[in-house]
């Protein structure tokens, strides 16, 4: 009797069985966070700013008055950005954010949320809050948990898994 489909094999139109648990698994993580991302973007809808740069406003505002260094900034994004000083160029010139070098290192730029990325943070929050909650809402706590806890193992490096 032939396996069932799996319901990523029918979403994905895909005939043949994945060649392993792991890679219909890896599959899986992939498009849930392209359906979770899409979920979220829509309470960036009219702001003119992607999920990168939503996220380096909140961490510069996470940072407070001192601000922080632009590899700094990239290495605290929840996804890899590899163009980080064209995303910080972008913000600085919309007016979101300032930069300044660094007094005692003239190599290193300083860059701090403006009074409009704040404002802009102010707007967007109660949206992209409201997108986060609907996401959460299709799991139970409990399913939630067990959920961030299997995500932690699947992020861990496996260098240092017992």
């Amino acid at each position: 009797m032939p396996r069932r489909k799996s319901q990523l094999q029918a979403e994905l139109k895909q005939q043949r069985p994945f060649a392993s648990a792991a890679h219909e698994l890896t599959l899986g993580v992939l498009r849930t966070a392209a359906a979770v991302r899409r979920d979220l973007d829509r309470g960036l809808e009219g702001s003119g700013l992607s999920g990168a740069q939503y996220n380096v406003l909140r961490i510069l505002r996470g940072a407070g008055p001192d601000g922080l260094p632009t590899l700094v900034i990239r290495d605290r994004l929840i996804e890899a950005a590899p163009g980080i000083t064209r995303l910080v160029e972008k913000l600085t010139r919309a007016g979101y954010v300032d930069r300044a070098r660094s007094t005692p290192d003239r190599r290193q730029v300083i860059c701090r949320i403006s009074p409009a990325g704040l404002a802009l943070l102010a707007t967007l929050e109660p949206l992209v809050h409201a997108a986060i909650e609907d996401v959460g809402r299709r799991l139970t706590r409990d399913e939630q948990r067990a959920c961030m806890a299997l995500l932690d193992q699947l992020r861990r490096d496996p260098a240092t898994r017992p």
